[in-house]
């Protein structure tokens, strides 16, 4: 495995207490992400006018994606909501079935179109790492249909360029798992586990895929990135100029920026929170949408 130490680029001193779910819209050329809470908001970026957006959300955030018709789907804790960024108009597709403390959190949308969202429970402490609760779902329809059971930090979740893996954390388990999926029926199985984490190396927070199936992990607590191989070989070990990376997203004209949100460090200054970007000499793939 390569460790390389890179000229990491803070792009906005934005201050986010928890950004989280880059995602670049290659028709607008911009990128969102969320601040979880603390204040829960969206925001969108667009490098090359520097224009800023924020929307403020009524409840924790935990993701968006982006629809086929130029809107967006919000992960908000208690349900899904569509929202138009041109109106501000937000309306409930569906409610979660999670119990109280039990959010909506990391979501992906999948090659063919499909959207994924995973959960965490609130109540995880020092003294109750994996309190459980949550589910990692599918959305058929309507329908939240639950595909992985008693998880208590979703997150890690990405998809193989062909549509035929998924990857998964839930976080405080130390594990990366791979999961066979069926493109048609959204179907998994044959789950097994590609890396072993800690919170000596950092545990995985957000990923995502590059172009040639390279799995770009954060290692939140421990300020590194690790570009896993599809067998989970360990590739590329990037160590950061900051201790807590949420997730990345490949955007920018050529798909050749990798952008890197961050959480809050307690007040270290020109560190807390910002949104940084780094070319790695890898591609990305468009973000795909969902209806």
């Amino acid at each position: 495995m390569q460790t390389i130490r890179p000229g990491v680029e803070m792009v906005l001193d934005i201050g986010n207490h928890l950004g989280e779910t880059p995602v670049w819209s290659v028709a607008e050329q911009a990128l969102y992400w969320v601040n979880c809470e603390h204040d829960p908001e969206l925001l969108r970026w667009n490098p090359a006018t520097g224009n800023l957006r924020r929307w403020p959300m009524q409840e924790r955030i935990g993701g968006v994606v982006l629809k086929k018709d130029g809107t967006l789907l919000v992960v908000l804790a208690r349900g899904l909501y569509d929202f138009d960024p041109a109106t501000g108009d937000m309306a409930l597709r569906v409610a979660s079935p999670l119990g109280e403390g039990v959010s909506l959190h990391e979501s992906a949308v999948d090659p063919t179109g499909r959207f994924w969202v995973g959960a965490i429970n609130e109540a995880i402490s020092p003294d109750n790492p994996a309190p459980g609760g949550g589910k990692l779902f599918r959305l058929d329809g309507n329908e939240l249909v639950p595909v992985i059971d008693n998880i208590s930090c979703a997150n890690g979740l990405a998809f193989a360029p062909d549509g035929k893996s998924l990857y998964f954390s839930d976080t405080l388990t130390f594990r990366l798992d791979k999961w066979d999926l069926d493109p048609a029926s959204g179907a998994i199985s044959n789950c097994r586990t590609l890396a072993n984490t800690s919170l000596e190396t950092g545990v995985i927070d957000g990923a995502t895929v590059d172009s040639e199936g390279g799995y770009w992990a954060t290692l939140v607590f421990a300020g590194k990135l690790c570009r896993y191989l599809p067998d989970g070989t360990p590739d590329i070990l990037v160590e950061l100029p900051f201790m807590n990376p949420t997730k990345v997203a490949f955007g920018g004209p050529d798909l050749e920026t990798l952008y890197i949100t961050t959480m809050g460090e307690g007040g270290v200054p020109g560190k807390d929170g910002g949104l940084y970007a780094w070319k790695p000499g890898f591609k990305g793939l468009a973000e795909p949408m969902t209806e």
